[in-house]
């Protein structure tokens, strides 16, 4: 599997020291707070939210009682997000590391997409998709936000409903049935995220 240095793409220390991502909502992710209401998150799962930015999701996780792993290749970032661990008193896993080329010592119940997948330029995609299904263990689900954005260029970069199925094909991945709800993100001029929640084959 292909690295992504700093070099390859945006410099995301300095987007982050810059607060210069679009892509981040001010807030928990109201896709996760109606997750949680439905229960679908079981408090026994190990959650990895790879390229975490300073969402604050994982917080979210932690606070819910998951064991989560917090990955992101900014040291800003993950500053960011110790800060908020330590101040709420939670524990968690919090990495400065390549989240493309992570994988576990053990694979994971359950993954958080939100902003990483829209972040990366799209020739990244299938090292995206790789480290996905290393890091999750069979029947794994895989909780995903699609930012539908038809502008080219980016981050963040459109997730069109048709490409994700071909990076996520049925040999590797059991998606839901019947449409998927969408959220519109504030930040982008209320361009939708598409909710999915994927299981691991």
């Amino acid at each position: 599997m292909s690295q992504t240095p700093a070099s390859d793409g945006p410099d995301w220390e300095a987007r982050f020291r810059d607060s210069d991502a679009p892509w981040e909502r001010p807030g928990v992710h109201p896709a996760l707070t109606d997750w949680a209401q439905d229960g679908a998150f079981d408090r026994r799962w190990r959650m990895l939210v790879p390229g975490c930015g300073r969402g604050t999701e994982p917080e979210a996780f932690a606070r819910l009682g998951l064991s989560v792993t917090g990955v992101d290749m900014a040291p800003t970032a993950i500053a960011w997000q110790q800060a908020r661990f330590d101040a709420a008193g939670l524990t968690g896993a919090l990495l400065a590391a390549d989240a493309l080329a992570y994988r576990p010592d053990a694979p994971f119940d359950a993954l958080w997409e939100q902003t990483f997948l829209c972040a990366i330029h799209p020739r990244l995609r299938p090292d995206w998709e790789m480290m996905a299904h290393a890091c999750l263990k069979p029947g794994g689900v895989l909780f995903a936000l699609f930012m539908q954005k038809d502008e080219p260029g980016g981050p963040p970069y459109g997730c069109g409903l048709d490409a994700m199925r071909q990076l996520l094909p049925g040999q590797r991945w059991i998606w839901p049935e019947g449409e998927l709800k969408a959220y519109p993100h504030p930040g982008l001029n209320a361009k939708p995220e598409l909710a999915a929640r994927l299981i691991r084959r």
